[in-house]
């Protein structure tokens, strides 16, 4: 089943995919271009890799990790289906990053590879847009490259884990303005998910909610303000996303100093 949570009629609502449109869990039906698409889930933490295929390794000039490359992402970084993403007039590049999104179902401790996916609820899209001119080093990006407001579009939907046959057999493409720029296969994961999983829960817990952002394949090129892009996987769906520049956010700021 796909799942999703949309504002309308003035509230949020939690809803499901059914015959193409949005049916709300009171009963009532809308289509997608009649609603605002938040992500699926509140996130919690999030566990984004690095580095975590061997071709966007070598895209970068870089070996492939011995060990999963980690890092933390905030919850203000993350944004709905259709939203907006903010270009700093200042960068010079900024390119997407297509990632399968691994949301944890239930609070996980030393769970053994084997048991892995038990503790999965469901799989989502995520598009990590990077802001190179910020990097100083790849194996440890800063805040300023992976935790800017509006950076992470996640969505549309969250796929139910048992309605995934194989989620390291699945296609990943990005389209920008309707054109391929990126395609790839979660088989080419360095850790696939059930390690990812053993690893973090052997020193820490991870919680309902908690989501792993599993790295990105070869192919990620510079985007600018205007561009539309769609990153896709295949049995989730596509997740669109625009690019627009710090006007108008601007305009934004400053109504809500006003108000």
């Amino acid at each position: 089943m796909k799942r999703a949570r949309v504002a309308c009629f003035g509230s949020v609502h939690e809803a499901v995919e059914k015959e193409g449109r949005l049916e709300l869990l009171d009963g009532r039906a809308v289509s997608g271009d009649e609603v605002i698409w938040l992500p699926p889930i509140e996130p919690r933490t999030a566990f984004v890799l690095a580095l975590n295929y061997s071709d966007h390794a070598g895209e970068l000039a870089f070996q492939a990790p011995e060990e999963p490359l980690v890092f933390l992402k905030g919850p203000n970084t993350f944004i709905g289906h259709n939203a907006q993403t903010r270009r700093p007039s200042d960068v010079t590049y900024m390119h997407y990053e297509c990632e399968l999104a691994v949301v944890i179902g239930k609070k996980a401790k030393n769970v053994p590879r084997e048991h892995a996916y038990d503790y999965v609820k469901g799989y989502t899209i995520a598009n990590d847009y990077a802001f190179r001119d910020y990097l100083e080093n790849y194996y440890r990006p800063n805040l300023r490259v992976k935790n800017r407001d509006t950076s992470t579009p996640i969505g549309p939907w969250i796929v139910d884990a048992a309605d995934i046959e194989d989620p390291m057999n699945l296609k990943l493409r990005t389209y920008v303005n309707g054109e391929l720029k990126q395609e790839g296969t979660t088989q080419d994961m360095i850790f696939d998910i059930p390690y990812l999983i053993e690893y973090l829960s052997s020193f820490m817990t991870l919680d309902e909610n908690d989501i792993l952002l599993t790295g990105t394949p070869k192919g990620t090129v510079g985007v600018v303000e205007g561009d539309e892009v769609i990153t896709e996987i295949e049995g989730i769906g596509q997740l669109k996303n625009t690019v627009v520049g710090d006007r108008v956010f601007s305009i934004k700021e400053k109504s809500a100093a006003y108000t």
